[in-house]
């Protein structure tokens, strides 16, 4: 037995509901859940009973969210069901997908697309009366204007409600049919002309050649052209036998009977039943793939380590629009020696995981009363953010920094520092690939900048990871294949008018990052963000060689971040970053505490080292080369830089006895000695500055260089010598000259030079720009469909008849609803009562009281399905049930 045999004995003879209020109503509360499960907007508010949730259900912006969440073979089901008679039956829609050669595939997917669309509120009706909700109706049929997506235009009936009936009879003789008495019979008669496949054959075998080539152009849609006042011969052959017939002047339409003959029934060129497959492009061995995403995260950890370094002082100002400007986004690409994309790329991603922000502008003041235990009532503004404001308020460019998380982000493992990243990349809504482009301003969209946020964007990172993980483990997708699967999933109505064949992606070519996508066109954008997601995942090391490696799989598979916990946060919040960090764990090397010292004034490191060596040995050296080792280079600068961060000669050459593997090779102990013999031979104070030296023969030495000329030297003593520059500024040009000045306080002591850490205030990392309200959990959908269920019957109740007071609120004197509370809790009846609360919001209640005493009556809501309180003075009157509601709980 075929399944499309099988689905109609499932169902029943009856003709069905008689609307989608009924339909949902005689759903179970499994079937209500899901279709509240499928479309979360309808749970905003709770509905008060069905008729309302029904109601919602067909609302346009609904109706468009549910259609933007079907697949394409769901999407043109619903499309054929647009272009069938209204109410059509199942093997109407049937053949308008199949056609009339049948197709197996379309006949076994069709009854589970059918039942979805039940599921979402989209379609109801009986087997023989399928209905399209009225609102996905119009969305989805085609107009005097416009065709329907599936390229068929308005039927005869619709093309001809304003034809003249002398000009419908004109059109009846020329294709052969008799007259009628009145229009309706005449249109009835040449819709059935068409839609009969055999005399629409019979019909074109006597059109000239250039008629059956309009015909071929329009029946796959659009269905429209453009005639002149005199149309050609080809063409009148047609507009006199109605295969076109007018819209508006110099505009006609192939009709839709027309159109389905000549396409053999099919209201689609090219249904698509079944789910694109994604084609393996390479298969590696599993192992190979982890530890190339393990150095993928090694190296991504550096990458933002060094990015924060570098700002550690204080970033770039803050552009008046918000953002970093072209020019600073190209200092922190030469910095970080990657691509401009690349390294917007890495400042986002540094951004949504909360460790960078802007330092001016206020505290978020929700923050502040959480966190600060001195915080008053009015909110609280420490010293940091009152200056500030005070920069803000006198012009004083904001810039961009590390916050105090990237100090918490820092102590901790390498693993958990990865997952702290991931779990703000994942959910994040903001796409840096389109930093560069062009927003629908024609601004241009800078790199923390606004305009950044894309909603899809975090639907299509996370579907491209789970397609992935649906391969076997090592095998890595081809693109294109998994662009059209997801093209396949989400068709994107809003894109425009699809295309019945689309033309195939390229293969062949791996896409760049970046290049930003125009703003007006969601199909590129939805193409942009799978190229970009995965890039971005082979960046931060979520694959390996192209296919998803063992941490990656867990991402899909452990619990999300709990309740609370934001990105930026510690990942200790999170079960899924804990589970991403222990598999990642074994794959990152473990930090060394040695570095190899070699002749040439050179120090490799072989791997990542531990924390306190990095740190002291960025300061004694300087970075040459990076990769599977780090090379740093000493130079008398590097050296007197140690030297000025008040480490002596002694301790240097013990730290570097102590880290190294290797001797300490002798070029390198004499460029120590002699670096640290000559610093701080000369020293530089605040006069406007000064230099004094114990050597008359250096300040004489000094003085008559000429590049000292630009400094205003003069000398006072014979130990001291002026200069009309500031501190920083001389001892600049007495280094550039060969000389190792150190600077001196006002009490003559040797001024130790330490990097200042330039911190913001305490910032929340951007919050995600949700697509749409969030998906409800059971406990919610549980409470939701009892409402709708309580409400429901108690909007379903007979009452007896009652004065009414405006509003259609029962109305009664205090004392008859006083007798009559106390009568309906003494009985155990439900009343109908009508309620005012201190808001002045009136309301009908469905009360079985249970208690009536100090002016309140208490007793179970089935309006609200709970026990309330309601004051007596607030209850405007009281009506009794002609009958105890169907299905109604017992009062507890």
């Amino acid at each position: 037995m075929s399944a499309e045999q099988q689905h109609r004995d499932g169902q029943a003879a009856d003709p069905g509901p008689r609307s989608l209020a009924q339909a949902l109503r005689e759903r179970d509360d499994a079937s209500l859940g899901a279709l509240l499960r499928s479309r979360p907007d309808l749970l905003h508010p709770v509905p008060t009973d069905v008729t309302q949730l029904a109601t919602r259900a067909g609302t346009r912006a609904s109706v468009l969210r549910a259609l933007e969440h079907l697949d394409r073979f769901a999407l043109q089901a619903a499309e054929a069901l647009a272009v069938a008679p209204d109410p059509a039956s199942y093997q109407e829609l049937l053949d308008l997908l199949a056609g009339d050669d049948g197709d197996e595939e379309v006949a076994g997917a069709l009854p589970a697309t059918v039942a979805l669309l039940r599921e979402r509120a989209l379609v109801w009706g009986g087997e023989d009366r399928l209905r399209l909700v009225r609102t996905a109706r119009e969305l989805l049929a085609p107009s005097a204007s416009h065709s329907s997506p599936t390229g068929l235009g308005p039927s005869v009936a619709e093309a001809t409600s304003g034809m003249s009936p002398g000009r419908i009879q004109a059109i009846l003789t020329a294709a052969g049919l008799p007259h009628t008495h009145d229009t309706v019979s005449a249109v009835a008669a040449l819709s059935g002309l068409f839609a009969d496949r055999e005399r629409v054959a019979e019909l074109l075998e006597g059109a000239p050649e250039a008629s059956r080539e309009v015909l071929t152009r329009l029946v796959w849609g659009p269905p429209y052209g453009q005639v002149t006042a005199e149309p050609a011969a080809h063409l009148r052959w047609l507009l006199d036998r109605g295969l076109l017939l007018p819209t508006t002047p110099g505009t006609v339409v192939l009709p839709r009977e027309a159109a389905l003959s000549l396409r053999g029934g099919r209201a689609h060129r090219v249904p698509e039943p079944t789910r694109p497959r994604v084609a393996v492009a390479a298969e590696r061995k599993p192992q190979v793939v982890d530890a190339a995403a393990g150095g993928q995260a090694l190296a991504a950890l550096d990458t933002v380590e060094e990015l924060l370094h570098s700002w550690d002082e204080g970033g770039p100002a803050v552009l008046r629009a918000g953002g970093l400007s072209i020019r600073d986004l190209k200092r922190t690409a030469t910095v970080l020696e990657v691509p401009e994309p690349v390294a917007a790329f890495w400042v986002e991603l540094a951004y949504a995981a909360g460790l960078i922000a802007s330092d001016g502008g206020y505290v978020e003041e929700h923050h502040d009363r959480h966190d600060r235990p001195d915080a008053d009532a009015e909110g609280y503004e420490d010293e940091e953010t009152r200056d500030a404001r005070t920069r803000r308020r006198s012009g004083e460019a904001e810039h961009y920094a590390p916050t105090p998380e990237y100090d918490a982000w820092r102590d901790l493992p390498p693993a958990e520092r990865w997952a702290w990243l991931l779990e703000a990349w994942l959910p994040g809504t903001r796409a840096p690939g389109l930093i560069g482009g062009r927003d629908g301003r024609d601004r241009t969209l800078s790199a923390l900048g606004p305009g950044l946020d894309r909603s899809p964007a975090p639907e299509v990172r996370r579907r491209v990871l789970e397609l992935m993980a649906g391969l076997e483990p090592g095998q890595a997708p081809d693109p294109a294949t998994l662009l059209e699967r997801l093209r396949w999933e989400r068709p994107l109505r809003s894109a425009g008018p699809r295309r019945e064949q689309p033309e195939p992606p390229r293969t062949g070519v791996r896409p760049a990052y970046g290049g930003g996508v125009a703003a007006n066109d969601p199909e590129a954008l939805r193409t942009k963000l799978t190229e970009w997601a995965l890039l971005e995942a082979e960046m931060l090391g979520v694959t390996g060689r192209g296919a998803l490696a063992t941490h990656g799989r867990a991402l899909l598979g452990a619990e999300g971040r709990s309740e609370g916990a934001g990105a930026g946060t510690a990942p200790a919040g999170s079960a899924r970053a804990a589970v991403v960090a222990a598999l990642l764990a074994p794959l990152l090397p473990e930090p060394l505490d040695h570095v190899l010292l070699q002749a040439d004034l050179t120090a490799v490191a072989p791997g990542p080292l531990v924390r306190p060596l990095a740190e002291a040995l960025g300061v004694l050296a300087d970075v040459e080369s990076k990769g599977g080792a780090t090379v740093y280079r000493f130079t008398p600068g590097s050296v007197r830089r140690a030297l000025d961060a008040g480490r002596s000669a002694t301790e240097l050459h013990a730290f570097l006895d102590r880290h190294s593997r290797t001797p300490v090779p002798q070029p390198l102990t004499y460029l120590i000695d002699d670096v640290a013999r000559r610093h701080g031979l000369l020293r530089v104070g605040a006069a406007s500055s000064y230099v004094r030296c114990d050597d008359e023969s250096v300040l004489d030495e000094i003085l008559a260089d000429r590049r000292a000329t630009a400094l205003r030297l003069r000398r006072l003593a014979p130990t001291v010598v002026a200069a009309q520059a500031d501190p920083r500024t001389l001892i600049e040009g007495l280094r550039a000259m060969g000389f190792a000045p150190a600077a001196e306080s006002a009490e003559g002591d040797v001024m130790i030079a330490r990097p200042h850490a330039h911190r913001t205030p305490p910032r929340t990392p951007p919050a995600p720009v949700p697509d749409g309200p969030p998906a409800p959990d059971a406990t919610l959908l549980t409470a939701a469909v009892r409402a709708v269920r309580a409400g429901d019957r108690a909007a379903t109740a007979p009452r007896k008849e009652t004065p009414q007071a405006p509003g259609g609120l029962p109305r009664t004197s205090p004392a008859d609803t006083l007798a009559t509370v106390q009568a309906a809790a003494m009985t155990g009846d439900s009343v109908w009562i009508g309620h005012v609360n201190a808001e002045g919001a009136a309301s009908q209640r469905l009360l079985a009281p249970l208690r009536v005493e100090g002016g309140y009556v208490t007793g179970y809501d089935h309006t609200a399905d709970e026990v309330r309180t309601y004051a007596l003075h607030r209850i405007t009157g009281v009506a009794e049930l002609a009958d105890e509601p169907d299905g109604a709980e017992p009062a507890r």
